[in-house]
């Protein structure tokens, strides 16, 4: 290769192929910069996380640079593909990017990806099992309470354990029809799985009814199925000439349940554990011995083996004493098959009652009602939807169901335009909440059951709250928008803590369009609260204890909003000893939003410590840009020494989450504890006259870093009351262990009672418990210290 010398230094020549190759890189650059993250995956903006989660990894497998060694732009390509599925997969940065677009998010989602054979053999290990349903965290909740029986595997994707529990999984297509059989990834739902305690992986639980237990034993087919029949109970009435037949036939008969009959020469005749736990709660199991009871199985005309379905017939019946008196239908069963009888059950089960315009109002006055609305031909689920009356009859909900097509008035005057299912909550025909989650029945369950307990209601024209005295939360949303449905079941929850307070309301933006234009709705969910004349939208995490708090901060703000005149009055113009903490921020930016919700809760911990302003840079941006703010969001403390007004710190951490930074704002301020060696312990403490609270750690112990900052609070609170002191175990180990502290960090109180005295334990790492406990205990003291001080003063004037 010829080359070039300049200043003694050899250059090689350019090569002609290198500005091709750039050319290449830049052109993949601009194509994936200006393609819309859904059109990326080939996915609907519909699209549910499992569809996106699939459509990723077909992607993956073929556009992945380890199967394309020889294309340059691959890297750069496939970074762009990983950097849609991170963002699309998650429900707020979705909501972000909708609303936003790519400048609404941190740069740093999608930055790294795994090796070719990770989507290969690791990713998406259930997706394609249709046995198994993924669960997540929008639907866990209504799955494991809807009174069906689940098994969960909480996997991980690395872990080579969960693919061999894969395999055993193939027990689902024996159970199939007993219990239902879930999959959580831990990996895409960590905090869900943290929440649940899961530590190890796989983990397999089984719920029911509020009762969790989990499987230790060998994860084999024959194993699992055992486990999992010691959940399924079912009760086995055994029928015998006379009255008991009559009574439990009729009994059965007046709540409209069927019976499911096998006649016999044993003890349980011949329907199987799987055909009674499928029937249990839809029909009621008996059996008759017909060795014994030749006449009463004579005069069913039945012989050893047969197994019918005794269906009541509600027209005939006139008595619950009386069997001769009513009439009813035998459906004979030829066959033995599981899944034979349960389709025949299932078929003979009543339909639901059919409620028309005329008699619509009337039945929904006084009761709570599920109701079930289609357009003529009956769906596939129809016969599914018969079951709802088993399930929800211990709630005291009715089931019914209207024909739209029969009855389009009724149903377009509650804006339903589409099969569905609503519920409604014994207020009328107007308070009212239409079901937008997945259309199967322990979906349909969880929701009835909480919506009858929520106070969320499904708004129209005529009932929004756009002119209301009263406060009202309303979520504007989309039907198909996977983080709208996992927003619902939290307002439900807020709606709950929040009664008598503050409505709640949801608005279906794909019905009511010129409605939410008007308040200029541009991605989903979107949701505002509405307080007299004033609006303020909500931006944080979908959880009810999000709403809660941002909620709390509209009454009482903990975040002073500063403007030019404001900042420097009040930041610039600070009191001695006073501290501020304060975010420059920018509406659009999505890391700015992000922050919000942990701003807003690190303000509340610091309150009466630490000021805590915001400046919004879009609306200000000349102050802003005086200030030499160059960043969005740009976060800084004052210190209290107004002599230096200009005088800041910047925080460079790389989480922004509220105890991070709450742990880096008081660190700005003078420590209220002091450390104590063992000379000191010994004359401070143990026979000094102050009280002490303690606290005792390991520097290397993660626990006792974070409850450090939570410590120091304490130290201020009850400053001049108690003093607060810190012993390090590991430099001063003998100290620690003639205290009798085995863990840490571990918070001790200790006394004075005018005696040598011992630490008392404060199980609490809470500084508002641990304030509380202290007082309480000063409080039963002072009596005795009383007491001790009037013995002790005599002697010292004797003296």
């Amino acid at each position: 290769m010829r080359c070039r010398v300049v200043l003694g230094v050899q250059w090689p020549r350019p090569v002609r192929l290198m500005p091709l190759l750039l050319l290449v890189i830049l052109m993949a650059a601009v194509w994936a910069e200006n393609r819309d993250y859904y059109d990326l995956l080939g996915v609907s903006r519909e699209a549910t996380t499992r569809e996106i989660r699939r459509a990723f990894k077909q992607l993956a497998l073929t556009m992945h640079p380890d199967k394309n060694p020889g294309d340059p732009s691959a890297h750069d390509k496939f970074l762009q593909v990983n950097r849609a599925y991170e963002v699309l997969k998650d429900e707020d940065l979705r909501k972000k990017y909708d609303k936003y677009g790519e400048k609404g998010l941190d740069e740093q989602q999608g930055g790294r990806y795994e090796s070719w054979n990770y989507y290969r053999y690791d990713f998406g290990i259930y997706d394609d099992d249709l046995e198994i349903i993924t669960l997540d965290s929008g639907d866990f909740e209504a799955a494991v309470n809807s009174g069906e029986i689940w098994f969960i595997n909480f996997y991980f994707p690395r872990c080579s354990h969960c693919h061999q529990c894969c395999s055993s999984l193939e027990f689902s297509k024996e159970m199939d029809g007993v219990i239902r059989i879930g999959a959580v990834n831990c990996g895409d739902n960590n905090h869900l799985c943290r929440r649940k305690g899961i530590n190890s992986y796989p983990s397999l639980f089984i719920y029911r009814a509020g009762q969790v237990e989990k499987f230790n034993g060998e994860r084999t087919k024959d194993n699992l199925v055992r486990f999992s029949m010691q959940f399924i109970t079912t009760t086995v009435t055994q029928l015998w000439q006379g009255k008991p037949v009559t009574l439990n036939i009729e009994k059965a008969f007046a709540s409209g349940v069927s019976w499911l009959i096998t006649f016999c020469s044993d003890t349980g005749g011949n329907i199987s554990t799987f055909d009674l736990s499928e029937s249990d709660g839809l029909v009621k199991v008996g059996w008759m011995d017909c060795t014994t009871e030749e006449q009463l199985c004579a005069s069913f005309q039945v012989g050893l083996g047969n197994t019918a379905i005794l269906v009541h017939t509600y027209l005939y019946c006139k008595t619950l004493v009386y069997y001769s008196s009513c009439v009813h239908v035998f459906q004979w069963l030829n066959t033995l098959d599981s899944k034979e009888i349960y389709n025949q059950v299932i078929n003979h089960l009543p339909d639901l009652e059919l409620l028309t315009s005329d008699s619509f109002q009337t039945k929904l006055t006084r009761h709570r009602w599920l109701i079930s609305f289609t357009f003529g031909d009956r769906s596939a689920t129809s016969n599914e939807h018969k079951k709802l009356q088993a399930f929800l009859r211990n709630d005291h909900i009715q089931v019914g169901r209207v024909d739209c097509t029969a009855d389009s008035k009724l149903c377009q005057s509650l804006y339903i335009h589409k099969p569905c299912v609503a519920v409604f909550k014994g207020l009328g025909i107007h308070d009212f909440e239409i079901h937008h989650g997945k259309d199967v029945l322990y979906n349909i369950v969880g929701f009835a059951r909480d919506s009858v307990r929520a106070h969320v209601t499904t708004l129209r024209p005529d009932n929004f709250p756009s002119n209301k005295k009263e406060p009202w939360l309303v979520d504007f949303f989309a039907p198909w928008c996977p983080p709208c449905r996992a927003l619902l079941p939290e307002l439900r929850k807020a709606s709950i803590q929040l009664a008598g307070q503050m409505k709640f309301g949801t608005l279906d933006c794909t019905i009511h369009h010129s409605l939410c234009s008007m308040y200029n709705i541009q991605a989903y969910p979107t949701t505002v609260i509405f307080n007299g004349s004033s609006l303020h939208e909500y931006e944080g995490q979908h959880t009810a204890d999000g709403i809660l708090e941002f909620i709390q901060d509209l009454v009482n703000p903990s975040v002073v909003v500063l403007d030019p005149s404001s900042f420097n009055e009040r930041v610039k113009g600070r009191a001695e000893g006073q501290v501020w903490a304060v975010d420059f921020y920018a509406p659009w930016c999505g890391p700015c939003q992000a922050l919000l919700p942990e701003w807003r809760r690190m303000a509340r911990l610091l309150s009466g410590q630490i000021l805590v302003g915001s400046v919004d840079c879009q609306r200000f941006q000349p102050f802003c840009q005086s200030q030499s703010v160059r960043a969005y969001p740009e976060i800084r403390l004052y210190p209290g020494n107004p002599r230096q007004s200009d005088r800041y710190t910047s925080y460079n951490g790389w989480h922004r989450d509220a105890h991070s930074l709450r742990t880096w704002a008081l660190g700005s301020l003078p420590r209220a504890s002091v450390d104590l060696t063992p000379e000191s312990f010994r004359s401070l403490v143990l026979l000094g006259q102050d009280h002490w609270v303690l606290d005792f750690y390991a520097p290397w112990c993660g626990p006792c870093q974070h409850f450090a900052p939570e410590f120091e609070v304490l130290a201020r609170i009850l400053k001049g009351e108690v003093r607060a002191g810190k012993v390090d175990c590991q430099a001063h180990y003998q100290t620690c262990q003639s205290a009798g502290i085995t863990a840490y960090p571990s918070v001790r109180f200790y006394p004075y009672r005018g005696t040598r005295r011992s630490g008392e334990h404060i199980n609490s790492r809470d500084a508002n418990v641990i304030t509380d406990t202290v007082r309480q205990r000063l409080k039963q003291l002072s009596p005795q210290l009383h007491n001790k001080l009037k013995v002790m003063c005599p002697r010292q004037m004797s003296l």
